[in-house]
C-alpha cells in the first residue's frame, strides 16, 4: 500500500493542507513557481502528483500534463482537467516515451525514491534535449539526522533510510546530501541552472508563527536543470 493510502496518514495530510500548517502555500509553491517557465504549449510530466496542485496549475497556464503518483486514494480526489491525464505507477518504475517531454517536474516527492539515480536518468530521456527538470525535496539537513529531531545536523554524510514519525509511525524516506544529488544530475547530462533553499521571511512568521523554526535551518531544496 502507499503510504497516502494509509487512512490515518491522509487524514493527518489532508487536516495539514486544509489549515495551512505546512510548508506547501507559504514556501514551496512560491518558490516553485519562480523556478518554472512559462507552461503554455509544453508537454509535461509531474512525479508524485498528489492530488493534482501543480498539474492543475500547469494545465491552466497551456501546458499538457501526464499527472503521476502511486497512491489511488490522491488521485481519487485529484482535480480532473482536459489537458491532464493521471497515472497511476509506482516512480521507481516508471517509464516514459524518449523525448516526449519538455518539462519534468516534482513537487516535495523524491525524497520518497530510494534510487534517485535511476530516476534522473529516465528522466533525462524523457525530455528533449535543452528540456527542464524542475523539483523540490526535503532538505538534507532536515532528512540527516538518523533519530528524528527539529533543529540539530547530524549523520549528515551517511546517506540512505531513514524512518520518521509523521501522522503515522515508520514513515521511509532517503537521505541524500547536497552535493550527491548534484553529481547524479550532471552525471546523467544535466546542466544547473539553480539550487534554492526558501526559508521565512521575518514578516511570514510573525503571520504564521508556525515557521519559526524554518528560519533556523532551511526546510527545503529546489534545483532546476535542463538536459544537455
Amino acid at each position: 500500500m502507499a503510504l497516502y493510502d494509509d487512512p490515518a496518514f491522509l487524514a493527518g495530510y489532508r487536516e495539514l493542507r486544509r489549515t495551512g500548517l505546512g510548508l506547501n502555500d507559504e514556501l514551496e509553491i512560491p518558490a516553485m513557481e519562480a523556478l518554472l517557465p512559462s507552461a503554455a504549449g509544453l508537454r509535461v510530466a509531474d512525479l508524485g502528483c498528489g492530488e493534482g496542485g501543480l498539474a492543475v496549475r500547469l494545465a491552466a497556464a497551456g501546458a499538457s500534463v501526464v499527472a503521476v503518483d502511486a497512491s489511488a486514494s490522491m488521485l481519487s480526489r485529484a482535480v480532473q482537467h482536459p489537458q491532464i491525464r493521471y497515472l497511476q505507477a509506482d516512480l521507481a518504475q516508471l517509464d516514459l516515451p524518449e523525448s516526449s517531454l519538455d518539462l519534468v517536474v516534482s513537487s516535495l516527492a523524491l525524497h520518497y525514491v530510494d534510487d534517485f539515480t535511476g530516476l534522473v536518468g529516465r528522466v533525462a530521456r524523457w525530455l528533449v534535449p535543452g528540456g527542464q527538470f524542475v523539483f523540490s525535496v526535503e532538505h538534507p539537513v532536515v532528512t540527516a539526522p538518523v533519530e528524528a529531531a527539529d533543529r540539530v545536523v547530524d549523520d549528515y554524510a551517511d546517506e540512505g533510510l531513514r524512518q520518521r514519525t509523521w501522522f503515522v509511525d515508520g514513515v521511509i524516506k532517503y537521505h541524500r546530501t547536497i552535493g550527491s544529488t548534484v553529481e547524479a544530475l550532471v552525471a546523467a547530462g544535466f546542466v544547473l541552472e539553480a539550487l534554492r533553499e526558501p526559508q521565512p521571511s521575518p514578516g511570514q512568521v510573525e503571520r504564521s508563527p508556525h515557521l519559526a523554526v524554518h528560519r533556523r535551518r532551511p526546510p527545503l531544496l529546489l534545483i532546476s536543470v535542463r538536459r544537455g
